[in-house]
């Protein structure tokens, strides 16, 4: 397995990519965990392990702008549990919590996409070549209703009347 991607962070608060020798910002670090590359952020002058901090600081950045994921009364019980006798069990309980969300959206993507026929193109296809069907069963001329019609009741287009 490659060693994780070293991103350094400097006093300056600028963050250097190791791997490709430029600067880069939070937002391309964000990129760098939406694709699911390894890496790690290390202070460039006492090599301490600055990840956990970088990441909290992308998610403040998020949580201020547009829809917040976590409310305040979630932040609040989540600090209550620093220094409480629970406070090593509940980053387990949330990893585990957020990795079975995360395999029930899977599946429920992998349903859905079954369901549609793996694109929204190909069930428009289907609905559409449907419709070309009926269509051209409707040009062929009516289909039989069941033995109502006309015919059976001797040519006649009403219906008999009893006189009294």
């Amino acid at each position: 397995m490659a060693s994780p991607r070293v991103i350094k962070k400097y006093p300056n608060r600028r963050l250097y990519d190791t791997r490709v020798s430029s600067y880069i910002t939070l937002e391309e670090v964000r990129q760098l965990v939406l694709s699911g590359e390894s890496f790690e952020v290390r202070d460039a002058r006492t090599n301490e392990d600055l990840t956990r901090a970088v990441l909290l600081q992308i998610i403040a950045e998020y949580e201020q702008h547009g829809q917040p994921i976590f409310s305040t009364t979630l932040l609040s019980q989540i600090i209550r549990f620093y220094g409480d006798a629970m406070q090593g069990f509940v980053g387990g309980y949330l990893e585990n919590s957020l990795k079975v969300f995360l395999e029930q959206q899977d599946k429920f993507r992998s349903q859905l996409n079954s369901l549609l026929g793996q694109t929204p193109w190909s069930m428009l296809n289907e609905v559409a070549e449907r419709n070309i069907d009926l269509w051209k069963s409707l040009q062929a001329g009516p289909a039989p209703m069941g033995g109502t019609g006309p015919a059976e009741h001797g040519g006649e287009d009403k219906p008999s009347r009893k006189r009294r």
